[in-house]
């Protein structure tokens, strides 16, 4: 496996966002699904995943910072072991060391992730959805089993069966004998007679699959839903891998969210915010009525309970929140005009002590 940040095209002290953003550029770029029967593609993807999952946690980040790979790779006996002190030497004196397991068991498949986007409608009420996937299934031919129906296998001659091959060296510490996976059977342990003329051997085939999704109410950006059991099919025997479902949630033209409340702004006319009036409300539920005070400034904030986004984990919800702003008309007529000025020096008096009480804390402020 390359570089993790190599991978994502970073430095080593890019920021969350930064890694965030290259996986999102990349995964976009490689997904399986707008790339099929590209394999290349497929494993930029792969490596792209990968690299993603340490690098967003930051204590798995921390290991792999510091102890590379090994220090992320969930079969490690730990850091500093004897393995390690082995692969060392090896690697000093021009040999190599594999700490191979010998012949391979069930081994789970991979976990898939995919990208949904969807409205903030969806996002507050749940929705359900169904995307296309592709992904590694067990081969309907030979049912997983790699070999051509009808032929037989055998055991490997190379490695007797063990899935491993070893190898004794020479070093000025004494001689070592290291074990490597057999190259000629894979570490299975066991030859075809044939191979399958679907999967090659493999065992699995690619098939494009749609799945159902069940969006709770109150996913937010980022929010995730696993779904057990649909990722890739499993090797010999093993379980299948799960399907995360990343969730991104568009803009909304007149709802803005944060965390589990809503806010909108709502135009309103002069005469309104100075007489008061039953305005209409939009909230996600439909349209209020609210009884706006008289005197009511521009930019005052007022709030409807429970009027949010339901909360993801259960207890209530948000609430909303909306600011009205009293709209200035750019253009009246002569009448209107008149009016205005006739209501203009009614109000002479209580405007000069407003205009007064204004100018003499600017001037405080100079003093």
């Amino acid at each position: 496996m390359r570089d993790y940040y190599e991978i994502l095209g970073l430095e080593k002290d890019a920021s969350e966002d930064e890694i965030k953003r290259a996986y999102r550029q990349i995964a976009k770029k490689y997904h399986p699904d707008l790339n099929p029967d590209d394999k290349e593609a497929e494993q930029m993807f792969k490596e792209a995943t990968a690299a993603y999952e340490i690098l967003r946690d930051p204590e798995k980040r921390s290991r792999y910072d510091r102890f590379g790979e090994s220090g992320v790779d969930p079969s490690s006996q730990g850091f500093g072991g004897f393995g390690d002190i082995f692969e060392d030497i090896f690697d000093i004196f021009g040999g190599g060391f594999s700490n191979s397991r010998g012949r391979r068991g069930p081994v789970q498949g991979n976990d898939l992730r995919y990208g949904l986007n969807i409205d903030l409608k969806d996002a507050v009420f749940g929705a359900e959805k169904t995307v296309n996937i592709r992904r590694e299934e067990t081969c309907t031919t030979c049912e997983g089993d790699g070999s051509k129906p009808g032929t037989s296998k055998e055991t490997c001659s190379r490695c007797d069966g063990t899935g491993e091959v070893r190898y004794a060296q020479q070093t000025p510490f004494g001689q070592f004998v290291r074990s490597a996976t057999c190259d000629t059977c894979e570490g299975t342990g066991e030859m075809f007679e044939e191979k399958c003329d679907t999967c090659g051997g493999s065992g699995k085939e690619y098939k494009n699959r749609e799945i159902k999704i069940n969006i709770p109410p109150g996913v937010d950006n980022d929010s995730v839903i696993s779904m057990r059991g649909e990722g890739e099919a499993g090797e010999k025997g093993g379980p299948p891998g799960d399907l995360y479902i990343y969730i991104s949630v568009g803009e909304d033209p007149i709802f803005k969210r944060e965390r589990n409340n809503i806010f909108v702004e709502i135009p309103i006319t002069f005469p309104e915010a100075v007489l008061g009036s039953q305005i209409e409300v939009p909230t996600l539920e439909g349209i209020e009525k609210f009884d706006l005070p008289k005197g009511t400034q521009t930019n005052t904030r007022f709030k409807l309970k429970n009027k949010g986004v339901p909360n993801l984990r259960g207890g209530g919800k948000g609430d909303l929140y909306f600011t009205v702003v009293v709209q200035v008309p750019k253009s009246i007529n002569k009448k209107q005009e008149e009016l205005l000025l006739e209501f203009s020096n009614g109000m002479g008096e209580e405007l000069h002590k407003h205009k007064k009480g204004f100018f003499d804390k600017v001037k405080d402020v100079f003093k």
